[in-house]
């Protein structure tokens, strides 16, 4: 397996599309057949990758079912997005090992990766080093992960802990507003944490249009996160218009 083959194929595209699309599939949010659909279509308009997982998912084997179903119809790599150590499962391609850096449970930032990681290494998955940072407070992501949420109108603090990331080795950052949230992550923020880290920025959460979303792309969001959306109805043909915005974004 070539080394860091998932990595290599994002910036790649990077260079081509300026602005990615990830979209999420939460294994325990629809069946077999409706996760394999829609990321057969999730990649007919322009994702770049697939996400499984979130913050609430604890079905190990029906996630593992979720990914192995998925794989057999597309080519765009699936990256794990786990929420515990039952989000690390076998025939992915890769995971977002993430630290939630401001939770308030040590288990948070470091165990639950520490028991997760004999399991990544055994599947063969290529991690990622993520911090992830959950902005604001009352969805799942800052429920479960006992996040002290990092307000939406404190950019700074969210720089900080990108540097700090950075400062540890992390290529990646993940800003998350959290699964149905009721706003997005702003494009100060992300203009805030592209000035100080030097890595794959990452941002997900109350992203439903063309206009959020290229706010944040010409802000300096490498990737765009998109799920709740999809799972509550949200067209396909919306997220392609999303798509192609962002691609033509920075």
């Amino acid at each position: 397996m070539v080394k860091n083959k998932v990595e290599s194929f994002l910036k790649s595209e990077l260079k081509r599309k300026k602005t990615l699309l990830f979209v999420l599939i939460d294994s325990e949010a629809s069946n077999l057949e409706a996760s394999a659909k829609l990321a057969k279509g999730a990649e007919r308009i322009g994702a770049s990758s697939i996400l499984v997982g979130g913050s609430s998912a604890t079905d190990q084997i029906e996630m593992a079912q979720v990914v192995r179903k998925i794989k057999k119809g597309i080519r765009i790599p699936i990256i794990l997005f786990p929420g515990n150590v039952t989000g690390v499962v076998p025939d992915a391609d890769a995971i977002l090992f993430s630290s939630l850096m401001n939770s308030e449970n040590p288990y948070f930032i470091t165990q639950a990766q520490a028991l997760g990681a004999p399991s990544v290494a055994k599947f063969g998955l290529e991690p990622l080093p993520t911090a992830y940072l959950v902005v604001g407070d009352g969805t799942s992501a800052w429920f479960v992960g006992s996040a002290r949420g990092i307000p939406f109108e404190k950019p700074k603090i969210a720089a900080a802990y990108a540097l700090a990331a950075q400062f540890l080795g992390m290529r990646f950052v993940y800003l998350e507003a959290g699964s149905g949230a009721k706003t997005n992550v702003t494009p100060e923020m992300v203009r805030n944490v592209r000035k100080t880290f030097d890595g794959f920025l990452i941002v997900g959460g109350g992203i439903r249009n063309v206009k959020t979303a290229q706010s944040l792309a010409k802000a300096g969001a490498d990737a765009l996160v998109i799920g709740t959306f999809l799972e509550k109805g949200g067209s396909l043909k919306r997220v392609q218009e999303i798509a192609k915005a962002i691609q033509r974004s920075k």
